[in-house]
């Protein structure tokens, strides 16, 4: 809800009703009315300051749409934080997202709007852990979701995406000659990359807190229930998920299956405004919404995204002698060549089971 003290105007109204007909099958007329005033002069205060928003998957329909300038999973925001031009980045999304930005932008001042807005796996390992990790498995490389702090990422060789695991995890076992990568530390991302590659995987055990509440019977129900529905899930859900879906893969696989299908009715098995987000570009499409959400993305609001820009609060930091070593792993990953087409998971190959080695 927007700030009462700005008003939907006239001039409000007529400034947003683009962002307004992209949004209304997700948010009511009276919602509208209410964040209408706050994503108008947000806009306008990221026209006067030289700020960009990068707004991931995982936030509201009225941030995503309303206010963000670059939308999308975490490796896209990662890509555009570092090329683009503006002075300020305000991060709609959670701490690990803004230091990765502040790492690639180290000139740019970068905005958190609530210091709060954590992350299950970022807490679930620290850099101590993966000094003990590399010392327990030396000369074997490690693979860093970008989903852990910048102290993490610095310990570690490259980092990756749930969109380009696999496409890492092979390079870089290629580039060291070993048959054996330490990939950190989403242990059903593990697991489920494990079962698309060749290559061995040793896992730790961190887990989303959204993704691991999902099981095998939330899809039998949901077959039940919408027989005709088409299932897709994220690769950080149990891999008992991944083998009863359909389709399995990234954000960006997602929002790129829905786009290219179109599916009268859709399940997506990840977090809620996801689904929210995808519909709005989808209006033929029928979701259905298993919902799960992010308690660190919703942190994230309209108000205190406002209060970010006005104040230019709260700035992340990070350490010079950290941001050299997280910097590297992450521009190794970018580096790569991007995939021809979004990433998704062999659903034939993600029914076989294989082994990691879970530390």
């Amino acid at each position: 809800m927007a700030d009462g003290s700005f008003a939907f105007t006239p001039a409000v109204e007529d400034a947003t009703a683009a962002l307004w007909q992209k949004v209304q099958g997700q948010v009511t007329p009276l919602e509208w009315r209410l964040h209408a005033p706050l994503i108008a002069e947000i806009n306008r205060l990221k026209r006067e300051k030289n700020a960009v928003i990068l707004a991931h998957n995982y936030m509201t329909p009225e941030i995503f749409h309303g206010v963000g300038d670059f939308v999308g999973d975490s490796l896209g925001l990662a890509r555009e934080a570092a090329r683009c031009d503006a002075s300020i980045i305000v991060q709609a999304g959670v701490h690990f997202m803004a230091e990765t930005s502040k790492v690639l932008s180290p000139g740019k001042k970068v905005l958190i709007p609530d210091l709060r807005a954590g992350c299950s796996l970022a807490a679930s390992i620290t850099a101590d852990d993966v000094r003990l990790i590399k010392a327990r498995y030396p000369g074997l490389p490690v693979v860093t979701y970008v989903n852990t702090t910048a102290a993490v990422k610095a310990e570690t060789d490259i980092c990756c995406t749930s969109a380009n695991a696999v496409q890492v995890v092979e390079a870089v076992a290629r580039e060291w000659g070993v048959d054996r990568v330490i990939l950190l530390p989403d242990e059903f991302l593990a697991r489920n990359v494990a079962r698309q590659t060749e290559i061995g995987i040793i896992a730790w055990k961190g887990r989303c807190e959204v993704h691991e509440r999902f099981d095998a019977s939330d899809i039998a129900e949901l077959r039940a229930a919408w027989p005709d529905a088409e299932i897709l899930a994220h690769p950080e859900c149990p891999t008992e998920v991944l083998e009863a879906s359909d389709f399995a893969g990234s954000t960006a696989a997602m929002s790129d299956y829905v786009a290219r299908r179109k599916p009268r009715r859709v399940v997506l098995i990840t977090e809620c405004s996801m689904a929210d987000n995808v519909a709005c570009d989808a209006p033929e499409t029928e979701f259905v919404r298993p919902c799960n959400l992010c308690p660190h993305m919703k942190r994230i609001s309209l108000e205190n995204i406002h209060a970010a820009l006005l104040e230019e609060r709260f700035e992340v930091t990070v350490d010079p002698a950290i941001a050299v070593g997280a910097r590297a792993a992450v521009q190794r990953m970018i580096d790569l060549p991007a995939p021809a087409v979004a990433a998704r998971y062999d659903l034939v190959k993600a029914r076989h089971h294989v082994d990691v080695e879970l530390i």
